[in-house]
C-alpha cells in the first residue's frame, strides 16, 4: 500500500476557476522548497465554471461534495486524506515556503495547531486594508486562525470533531477555540497572503448593514445561510464561499 504523504492541503472551492490554478501552483513551490511529501485535496462544492477541470490540472486529488457550507465542506476534505497534519487553505490564498516550514516546526514541537497573519494581495482601498489589520490583530491576541490557513494534527482535528456544520461563518473562530481547549494553538508571525476579494466586491453599506444584522442576532446569524450572502453568493453577494 502506498503510504499516507506527510500532510494534506484541504482547499474548499465554489466557482474559484479564476483563484484556484495559483493556489496550487504556491503550494506545489512551498512543498518543493520545503522538502515536504504532501496531496492537496481540492473539495468542489458543487462549482458550474471550470474548478474542478483545473484542480485536477493542477495535480490535485478532487473530491465532489453539494453541502454549500463550509463548515462541512472543509470536514468532507479531512476526511478524504489519511495525513496525520491537515492543513486547510482558501482557493483564493498563497501559501510560501517560510509560511509552510514555520506551520511543520511549529505541529513538530507539540502544537496541536495553529494559523498565521493575513496579507491583502494587489492594491485594496486602504479602509478595507486598515480593517483587515485591525482584525487580524484582535486574532492574533486572542488566539484565532483565520480560515484561509489553520493548521492542525489529524488527532486534534478528530478529538474536537472537527469543523462545526451547525455554523456557515465563523467555523474557523469555533474550531480554534476548540483545538486551543486541547493542547497548544499557536498565532505564527509568518503572514500568508489572500485576496480579501469578499470584502473588496461588498460596499460598505452592505458590510454595516451586515455588522448591524449581527449586532442584533449575535451567533444566530451565523447559522444562517440566507443571511450571509456575502459569502454563499445571492443578490448582494458576489463572491460566494
Amino acid at each position: 500500500m502506498t503510504p499516507a504523504p506527510q500532510v494534506a492541503f484541504i482547499v474548499p472551492a465554489w466557482n474559484e476557476a479564476a483563484c484556484l490554478p495559483a493556489t496550487l501552483q504556491a503550494l506545489r513551490n512551498a512543498c518543493r522548497a520545503v522538502g515536504l511529501d504532501a496531496e492537496c485535496v481540492v473539495v468542489d462544492d458543487g462549482s458550474t465554471d471550470d474548478t474542478a477541470v483545473l484542480a485536477v490540472a493542477g495535480g490535485a486529488r478532487l473530491l465532489q461534495v453539494t453541502h454549500r457550507q463550509i463548515a462541512a465542506t472543509r470536514n468532507a476534505g479531512a476526511a478524504a486524506s489519511l495525513a496525520p497534519r491537515l492543513v486547510f487553505v482558501d482557493a483564493d490564498t498563497r501559501v510560501d515556503a517560510a509560511l509552510l516550514r514555520a506551520a511543520m516546526d511549529a505541529l513538530a514541537s507539540g502544537a496541536v495547531g495553529g494559523g498565521c497573519r493575513v496579507r491583502l494581495e494587489g492594491p485594496r482601498r486602504w479602509p478595507l486594508r486598515l480593517g483587515v489589520w485591525l482584525v487580524g490583530q484582535a486574532f492574533r491576541y486572542t488566539g484565532i486562525a483565520p480560515g484561509c490557513f489553520l493548521f492542525c494534527t489529524r488527532e486534534a482535528f478528530d478529538a474536537v470533531g472537527g469543523f462545526d456544520i451547525t455554523l456557515f461563518a465563523g467555523e474557523d473562530v469555533a474550531m480554534s477555540r476548540a483545538l486551543a481547549r486541547h493542547g497548544r494553538f499557536v498565532i505564527l508571525r509568518e503572514a500568508v497572503q489572500t485576496s480579501g476579494r469578499k470584502l473588496a466586491h461588498a460596499s460598505t453599506w452592505m458590510q454595516m448593514r451586515l455588522l448591524w444584522r449581527f449586532a442584533r442576532q449575535g451567533t444566530r446569524m451565523l447559522r444562517s445561510r440566507d443571511e450571509l450572502a456575502l459569502w454563499y453568493g445571492g443578490p448582494e453577494g458576489r463572491a460566494p464561499r
